[in-house]
């Protein structure tokens, strides 16, 4: 008995030794202020509240684009999308081909889940992909060939998949969407678009099942659909108008969560040996979702397009005293989780040329740091103006470094120069304050851009971008 005792005394040390589980959640166009932990006031998400609740906020996290390709891209490779020409959501062959983006993620690129897989862990994928394999671009290569052992995703990848049916009060039946997107991989299986992230869940919990019982560590990225429009929630939960869908759509995501959350949470060797990170891939669709005190939405370089809520969650690997903490300091961005989470792991990666950096002390609750080279960004090249956003044209390039944050033109000129530390909703342009400031990151942001692989921004910036009167799905 005594013996026993003493085995399970050791047994948190004896976890922590074990590389531990990681489950990465990239939720799709959701607002800095959309969590009720993160101000919403609107809408409940309590699954996700208490995640919070014993983890870590961090208020000070970016993505490294405002739109869903290129978000994805450098949180999947530890580096700039500009560096693979993911710049833009992935759309059809021609409509890629005119914005000067690529077709799908070349197989070249590095990739966590390819890291983590080479050195003993079960990767999955279960959501969204949007890095190849969508519309008529049928020729991208499989979830899979990136590093994951299996996949479950939407109809922007290939492999298989779940598709969504529609309903609304009111219908007789539920009606199909993308539904030539069944020649992009099978199985497929059609169900109401309300439940998918809980199919998502459904195909991830036996996964890490199957790893647990093997005593292998896994790697899962989740990537739901939601809360990306059009907003489908249940029909017995149907609200009205676009934001009273967005947050009916928000609340059953949360609901959803809660399954996974509780399999963890109530199973002790992966509620103390797995880590949580829950985020959004860019900033809110305009009259939906909410980028809280801050100024722009998805598709935008200011921070409501860029800044994303961040929670992050491990009572066996966080510092215990920083449970329920917000860390308002920490200057970080998506393409540091992939250096931060293989140090966590102990997986050397020096091979591999990140910009992002390892934070992992920030994300580990042991010490506030920050990433120390700037943050740099470029606007998609379809997004000089957008009508979603009024007839101001956007800035093309911004940077962050410190509490500094500039944008401008391609060219250098309308800069704008806005302190973090003072007013972090970009109001009180400093340029003519702060000249030597603007010369010199000026110069940083422009040597930054033409260091990577040009895409037709300059050219489309110049365009109406409703100039063939028709919408994209973004």
């Amino acid at each position: 008995m005594k013996r026993l005792f003493l085995l399970l005394a050791l047994l948190p040390a004896l976890l922590s030794a074990a590389p531990p589980n990681i489950v990465m959640i990239f939720i799709d166009d959701m607002g800095w202020g959309d969590f009720s932990c993160f101000g919403n006031q609107e809408a409940k998400t309590p699954n996700v509240d208490r995640m919070a609740a014993e983890g870590i906020r961090f208020t000070q996290f970016y993505v490294n684009s405002p739109i869903c390709s290129p978000s994805r891209c450098a949180l999947t490779t530890g580096q700039y999308p500009q560096r693979w020409k993911i710049t833009s959501y992935l759309n059809n062959r021609a409509d890629n081909e005119r914005r000067g983006v690529a077709q799908w993620l070349d197989l070249k690129a590095p990739t966590m889940a390819r890291i983590l897989h080479d050195n003993g862990y079960a990767t999955g994928h279960f959501g969204k992909w949007h890095l190849g394999g969508q519309r008529d671009v049928d020729d991208a290569p499989p979830i899979t060939a990136y590093g994951f052992d299996e996949s479950l995703t939407n109809f922007e990848g290939m492999g298989a998949k779940l598709l969504p049916l529609t309903i609304k009060p009111g219908d007789a039946e539920p009606k199909k969407i993308w539904g030539d997107a069944e020649r992009l991989g099978k199985p497929f299986t059609w169900m109401l678009r309300s439940k998918i992230t809980g199919g998502f869940i459904d195909a991830a919990i036996p996964f890490i099942d199957k790893a647990t019982a093997a005593k292998q560590p896994f790697f899962i990225n989740l990537w739901p659909d939601d809360v990306h429009g059009p907003w489908w929630p249940p029909v017995d939960k149907w609200a009205e108008g676009k934001r009273g869908l967005y947050l009916a759509v928000l609340e059953e995501m949360d609901r959803q969560f809660g399954k996974l959350f509780d399999r963890i949470r109530n199973t002790p060797e992966l509620r103390d040996n797995t880590l949580v990170l829950i985020c959004s891939d860019n900033g809110p669709e305009p009259g939906a979702g909410s980028a809280g005190p801050f100024r722009g939405s998805k598709t935008t370089l200011y921070e409501g397009g860029t800044r994303s809520p961040l929670v992050v969650w491990g009572p066996g690997l966080i510092d215990k005293s920083k449970a329920g903490s917000k860390n308002e300091k920490s200057v970080f961005a998506a393409f540091d989780l992939a250096p931060s989470l293989l140090s966590i792991a102990k997986i050397d990666a020096k091979d591999v040329a990140f910009d992002g950096e390892n934070i992992s002390p920030a994300l580990l609750g042991k010490e506030e740091v920050s990433r120390t080279a700037p943050i740099f960004w470029r606007r998609p090249p379809d997004r000089k103006k957008w009508p979603a956003h009024g007839p101001e044209e956007l800035p093309d390039l911004s940077m962050r470094e410190g509490n500094w944050k500039l944008l401008c033109e391609y060219d250098g000129t309308k800069p704008k120069l806005y302190d973090m530390a003072y007013e972090s909703g970009e109001v009180t342009n400093l340029t003519e304050k702060n000249p030597e400031v603007v010369a010199r990151m000026t110069e940083a942001v422009l040597a930054w851009n033409m260091s990577m692989p040009q895409d037709n921004g300059l050219a489309l910036g110049k365009e109406e971008p409703e100039r063939k009167g028709k919408k994209k799905k973004k």
